[in-house]
Order: structure tokens, then sequence, then C-alpha cells
């Protein structure tokens, strides 16, 4: 599906000044920056530097997802251990063969680190570096890999054991795709173009190094530019207790519900709010950064009915779901009458995870292109959030096994 531009545009303009993209360009260094946020978990910025060594154009790699620079050579196992990095939020340093446009494939030593927000530690971008091996330099190692510090000498055994571990439908969308394209039998390629794919190398220090030194000066430029906005981000996750964080793979899968609904934990102080969707943010008029942290109760005003807000309190304490219509109002002062419903969200064990409160404006209570009215929506948007929570807390379980 092609993503709005404007969508994502918008992950580096809310985050940093304009004049992050003309500093970013100005590096020479291969790398992309990636929004897990955004459904897909897309490129958000490309460098030229990694658009001549591909032969990309920017329109081409914009909105796509890492997974087009690999092929059919490209060792499954070494993707299946990027996924897994993401979705711990993880850094990760991986020997990787990827193709360029014209299909020659070519190693690259492949170091991904994670940005997070200073504010509330929360996931705000991905940055991959990729430092092309050189022939003269590459050492016939199978497997180097080190994810936070920890090396394995086999990649393979090490994504073995975790795949062996999960059951498979519970791995993202995406799987299937990569079962498509990288599950096969290998083939020769009769249009190689004389490129030789050798067996998993080891990139030099060398090579290690430029990675690195390609990482710290990007984190630079990102960290600086934060700072002209306010919106700060860090290399090291550095929370307030008062917020949930949520992974981005949970962010991902909720991002996908186009309805307006927020997720609270009730396992912290005053359960605030740890998820609030677009939808939400459109309803109420507030920002992100002004929602996140807060109980609900900031929406209600002078003319909510206390016996509503009581009714609610009641379900809450008895986990139990519930369908009221309350008097709220949106960041401006104005109010409207919500249809609201919410429901306790249960993990893998049985244990009430969050709750998920759905919003409804009472004068926008019309059937949706699919044929649903406002009761369906709400109870379809209850069940999804349920499936991402479950699905989630039932993978982590198998991979800490």
């Amino acid at each position: 599906m092609e993503l709005p531009l404007g969508l994502i545009e918008q992950s580096l303009n809310s985050r940093y000044s304009l004049w992050v993209r003309e500093a970013l360009n100005n590096l020479s260094d291969n790398f992309t920056i990636t929004d897990p946020s955004i459904a897909g978990h897309p490129i958000v910025f490309v460098s030229p530097g990694f658009l001549k060594t591909t032969g990309y154009t920017k329109e081409e790699v914009i909105g796509k997802n890492g997974r087009m620079f690999q092929g059919p050579e490209t060792s499954r196992s070494s993707v299946m251990l990027i996924r897994e990095a993401v979705r711990q939020e993880k850094e990760i340093q991986i020997n990787l063969l990827n193709y360029r446009k014209d299909g020659t494939p070519f190693w690259v030593f492949f170091q991904m680190t994670p940005v997070f927000s200073k504010e509330d530690g929360r996931i705000i971008h991905f940055v991959g570096v990729q430092v092309p091996i050189l022939k003269n330099s590459r050492k016939s190692r199978r497997g180097f890999l080190r994810i936070q510090g920890v090396s394995y000498e086999n990649e393979f055994r090490a994504c073995k054991s975790f795949l062996g571990s999960c059951r498979r439908e519970l791995m993202s969308d995406s799987i299937s795709e990569l079962d498509c394209t990288l599950n096969r039998d290998p083939q020769p390629d009769s249009d190689s173009r004389g490129v030789e794919i050798e067996e998993p190398c080891e990139a030099c220090d060398d090579e290690k190094q430029r990675a690195a030194i390609a990482i710290s000066n990007i984190l630079f430029v990102l960290t600086h530019h934060s700072e002209v906005t306010g919106g700060l981000v860090c290399e090291r996750r550095c929370s307030l207790s008062r917020v949930g964080i949520l992974c981005s793979s949970l962010n991902t899968s909720l991002n996908r519900i186009k309805q307006s609904f927020v997720l609270t934990d009730p396992n912290l102080p005053d359960m605030p709010i740890v998820y609030a969707s677009d939808e939400f943010l459109k309803l109420t008029g507030y920002t992100r950064c002004e929602v996140l942290g807060r109980n609900c109760r900031f929406l209600s005003g002078i003319d909510t009915d206390s016996s509503t807000l009581f009714k609610i309190k009641e379900s809450l304490q008895s986990e139990q779901a519930c369908t009221v219509r309350i008097l709220n109002y949106r960041k401006n002062k104005s109010s409207f009458w919500n249809d609201l419903h919410i429901s306790p969200v249960r993990n893998a064990s049985g244990k009430v995870a969050y709750f998920v409160g759905v919003q409804m404006d009472e004068d926008d209570k019309k059937q949706d292109e699919h044929g649903f009215n406002p009761k369906m929506r709400q109870l379809s948007t209850v069940g999804a959030v349920k499936v991402a929570v479950r699905s989630l807390s039932m993978t982590m379980g198998c991979s800490q096994g």
C-alpha cells in the first residue's frame, strides 16, 4: 500500500528542525532512517551515498521497507535476527548480502541503532548504516553477529533456536513476504553480471569502525536538530516512570487500527494513557505528547456527569467492560458527547495488561464504507487490540522460554 507522502515527511518534521534533511544529506555515509511507528516500518530518509551505492532513486526508496534490498541469496536467518532486534528495540551488527537495483549482490556490514525520545523513552526511529565490505578485506567466517555487545559464532543456530521456540502464526504479516522472497532453493543466477556470491564473510575492523563513526555522526545531527524543536532524542532509553513503554511491534500493530481509541496501563500509578491513536488526536485536538502519561480524566470538564465517571471507575475496578455516554472536552474547550466503550485487554496468561477506551463522537454516528455501524466499529476495534496484545505477549513468552 502506498503511504501518503505527508505521513512520511511528518516523521522527521514533528521531531527535528526543518534543516535536518540538509544536514543529513551532507553526510557521506550510506544509511537509511526508518520509522517503526508507521505501519510497515518504512524508510523515511535515505542518504545520497546509499542511493549511489544501490542505484535506486529517492522516490523508489522512501516509504518502502528495507526488505526491498534483499534477494534470493540473502540469509533468511540474518533477516529474522534483524527483525528480532527491531522487536526488542536493540542495536544489531551483522554481515548481510544485499542487492542493487540492477540485481547485482554485494556484501555489507550492517549496523542498526534505535533512536529514543528523551521525553518519554519511546522509540522514534532506527538508523541503519551499511558499509560495503571490500573483497580484499573479507574474512571467510560463517555468521558474524553482534546484538547489544553479544557475539554469536553461528547466526543460523542462534536464529534457529529463536524460531523453534515461537509459533509461526504469531509472526507479523510480513513473514509471508519473507517466505516468498527468501525461503526457496538456491538457483544459479544466469544474470549475476559476473559477481560471485561467496560464503558468509566478516567485515574487517576498519569497516566496523566506519559504521560506528557513521552512527555517531548521524546521531549527533539528529540530537542537535531535535534540541531546536524541544523534542529531544537520544541513543539510550531514558523513560519517565509514569509512562509505560510499548514496544515497536505492538505500536506498529495498533497503528493499523484506524479508529479513535486509547490504551491505558492499570499496572502504573493513576492508570496513564500509554497509546493514543491518530484518530483520537484528531477528535480531541491534542498532540501525542500532551496525551501520553495522563489519566483519561483530563477529557472531563465542568459539566461532565460525576455519576458517569463513577460508573467508569466501577467497571475498571471490577475489570468489566462498559459503555457510557459522557460529555468530554477538546483541547480548544469545545465539548462533544462521547459514546465511550471501555474493555479490559488481557495478555496470554489472562492478566489484565491494559484497558482500551474507544471513543465515538455522537455527531458522527454513521456507517463506514464497509457498512459497519458505530457499535460494530467499536467492538471490532476492541477485538483488534486484544489480538495484537495477546499475540505479542505469546511471542515474547516463547522467545523468553
